[in-house]
């Protein structure tokens, strides 16, 4: 399987989520440049965390006009696997692919520390790996990770079981304490945490390749 990975001026993790994909799921990756209108034969793509350029007016604000972004768009449209993480969560919602927002977390403070994560559904090609109710440990570095949405698309996302992790302590606010979700097409995953720096024994903790190895397995199965 081959991993596309965006680079957006400022990003800081798209190496991390290269390493992730490389060297701990054994798989290919690229990486792809923001101002790209092409993302090529690539079988999921990565929207990196860290940051990206006009972060500064609201984040993913400026990023979600950069010209790769379209491909993103179709690619997500024609059933590809999209895959936006902390910065990458905020970019998605920004463009529509995601709903709700990301705002300044509770405190208004920026939170780096390792979470716990609970899978609230299998029902996803990000989830489909683990277990319902693992709990999953997983850093986050954001200042503005506190996810909102008004109560019918909460309930909607609930309904249709498109929660795919909850915090088991809520660092940030995040309405019904929401870590992760997806789209209605479910091939679209924004979540806060960042699971590539949670998957080598060296890190301390490699829960988050469940959710790059369930993108694997899902691929796999899709393809038989």
């Amino acid at each position: 399987m081959k991993f596309g990975v965006v680079v957006f001026p400022g990003s800081n993790c798209d190496h991390d989520a290269w390493y992730a994909v490389t060297a701990n799921l054994g798989q290919q990756a690229e990486f792809l440049w923001h101002d790209s209108t092409r993302i090529g034969g690539v079988d999921a793509v990565i929207l990196p965390g860290g940051f990206a350029y006009g972060d500064y007016l609201r984040c993913g604000a400026i990023a979600k006009f950069s010209p790769i972004m379209s491909a993103v768009r179709k690619f997500a449209a024609d059933g590809g696997i999209v895959m936006g993480i902390c910065n990458g969560f905020q970019i998605l919602a920004e463009s529509g692919l995601l709903p709700g927002a990301l705002i300044r977390n509770r405190g208004l403070k920026f939170v780096c520390a390792p979470v716990d994560l609970r899978v609230a559904t299998l029902n996803s090609p990000f989830t489909a790996a683990s277990n319902k109710g693992d709990v999953l440990t997983i850093p986050i570095a954001h200042g503005e990770g506190c996810y909102i949405a008004d109560e019918r698309v909460l309930d909607e996302l609930e309904a249709e079981d498109r929660v795919l992790l909850r915090y088991v302590n809520n660092p940030n606010g995040s309405m019904r304490d929401i870590a992760g979700i997806t789209n209605a097409g479910r091939n679209v995953l924004g979540m806060m945490p960042h699971p590539e720096r949670a998957t080598d024994p060296l890190m301390g903790s490699t829960s988050g390749l469940a959710i790059f190895q369930s993108v694997l397995s899902s691929a796999a199965v899709a393809s038989r």
